[in-house]
């Protein structure tokens, strides 16, 4: 039933209980007019100013990890500052990853993740986790989320394990949505590592 449909559905009601209703024919309110954006309406903008501009936000810093794809396969992992709660019900986060990402297809086909909230002193831990090709993983510290499985690193200050719930286009990356299976946080409250300004800082020094 469309607009017009249900509001001619709720003048009749209201007629037949007594209630006063303006004469004449229901019409239904315009839809709003959505469109994408054309190639010649697009602002330029340069690459370094967004980055400079951007950089001004403060983030935290995450690994995304996901168990391996398949038997005799490794565990995959990458560092991620583009993290963010989306939902409260359903309970659902995201995360953005590049199209060009090696990483990413490995965590797609396992369908699940887990979200690794850095902690202040893990900034080491990061840069490990963003070289592409090295095993990352070597000497690291970890256990299993208890849902997917995913790599849980021992010091973070909090994981959210997923599953993998949606994923959109977004220009040059994707935008991962992952519905919370299990959440919890470092039972010492440790403070967050953040990156502003294309450095790693602190709390304290933000």
């Amino acid at each position: 039933m469309g607009h017009a449909g249900m509001a001619a559905t709720a003048v009749r009601y209201l007629r037949s209980v007594g209630a006063p209703t303006t004469a004449g024919p229901v019409e239904a309110l315009p839809r709003p007019a959505l469109r994408a954006v054309g190639d010649d309406e697009r602002a330029p903008v340069d690459p370094a100013e967004f980055r400079r501009v951007l950089g001004t936000f403060a983030t935290g810093v995450t690994v995304v990890t996901a168990p391996p794809a398949a038997p005799g396969t490794a565990p995959a992992g990458f560092a991620c500052q583009s993290f963010a709660s989306l939902s409260l019900d359903p309970p659902l986060v995201a995360f953005m990853v590049g199209r060009t990402s090696t990483t990413w297809p490995r965590i797609a086909r396992a369908g699940v993740f887990c979200v690794n909230v850095l902690a202040a002193d893990q900034d080491e831990l990061c840069r490990a986790f963003a070289v592409s090709g090295a095993d990352k993983f070597a000497g690291v510290r970890h256990g299993a989320a208890p849902v997917s499985g995913s790599p849980r690193l021992d010091g973070a200050a909090a994981w959210v394990d997923c599953a993998v719930h949606a994923v959109h286009t977004g220009g040059d990356h994707l935008i991962v949505v992952g519905r919370v299976t299990a959440l919890g946080t470092h039972p010492d409250e440790r403070p967050p590592l953040l990156f502003h300004r294309g450095r790693f800082t602190r709390p304290a020094d933000a």
